[in-house]
């Protein structure tokens, strides 16, 4: 039989200010300091330990309670300045590129599982198309003020693509709620829709599943703006109604696993789907862990 684990809540969040840390092994302290005097943390470079200490060092995780998930990471006390770079400018574009891919995807993901877009939906143009993506924008914008106009106020995001026959943009895009199709054929009125509720996923499976199927969907398609002539520097990969963003709670903690437990006592239960940088030989980046919850 396989291992159970029983589930134990943790007993209260932890914060910045309490989180217990282990003395640095090159901290000096005089055996003769008197009774009540503050003792030396100096290195063994003769560096202040205050110099380098931060209040924010450990693990910290970002939970998305509506998402049902959540990620994080080690914080050093010693990093890397920032600095500011011009959009194109970077060192190392293709990295730059994957990493901002990987930032729009998960904001993308989180937003539709957040508010259950689990109603797929394709918007394109009849005759030569449009090859003109300032003009798809503005298309988009007036078609989901005709649809919220209709039904109130609607969460939804959208993706451009360009169509590989070269008839030129077309979009993708989720909404949460039935909306009848006469009412988005009117809304739309450029030419053909096509929209569906994601199914076929096993039994048990809910609205959030179902809505992270749909953000995959979109997420495909994200990937590819950062690709070729696809990248458009100074333009939105995607869009979303405002007013919807899941919220956040930081949470810090000692170790991966004091998070973890953190945010499943927040969630009522373990996660679903949980990955930890370590079990990656090639990570590059500072330890990371990334959870799911809930289906």
């Amino acid at each position: 039989m396989g291992h159970v684990r029983t589930w134990k809540p943790v007993s209260s969040f932890s914060c910045i200010s309490n989180v217990t840390r282990k003395k640095n092994p090159m901290t000096t302290i005089s055996d003769s300091a008197p009774s009540g005097r503050t003792l030396s943390t100096s290195t063994a470079s003769g560096l202040s330990l205050s110099s380098l200490a931060r209040p924010d060092s450990g693990w910290q995780f970002s939970l998305y309670p509506a998402a049902g998930e959540g990620g994080g990471s080690f914080r050093g006390s010693v990093r890397r300045a920032s600095s500011f770079v011009p959009a194109g400018k970077a060192t190392n574009p293709e990295r730059s590129l994957e990493e901002a891919g990987r930032r729009a995807r998960s904001k993308l993901r989180r937003y539709c599982a957040a508010n259950r877009l689990n109603r797929l939906g394709t918007l394109t143009y009849r005759g030569e198309g449009c090859h003109d993506p300032n003009q798809v924008r503005e298309d988009l914008g007036q078609f989901f003020r005709n649809l919220r106009a209709e039904v109130g106020p609607l969460p939804y995001a959208w993706v451009p693509e360009w169509h590989p026959g070269g008839h030129g943009l077309h979009a993708h895009f989720a909404v949460g709620q039935f909306v009848k199709r006469q009412l988005i054929d009117k809304a739309w009125g450029h030419g053909f829709v096509h929209i569906k509720l994601i199914g076929d996923l096993p039994v048990g499976s809910g609205s959030l599943s179902e809505s992270r199927i749909a953000a995959s969907y979109l997420a495909k398609y994200v990937s590819k703006t950062f690709l070729g002539a696809q990248s458009v520097l100074g333009m939105h990969r995607y869009d979303v109604a405002q007013g919807f963003q899941p919220k956040a709670v930081a949470l810090v903690g000692k170790s991966a696993q004091d998070v973890i437990n953190q945010a499943s006592s927040a969630m009522g239960s373990y996660p679903a789907t949980e990955w930890l940088s370590r079990s990656e030989p090639t990570w590059e980046g500072p330890p990371v862990v990334w959870a799911q919850w809930g289906r």
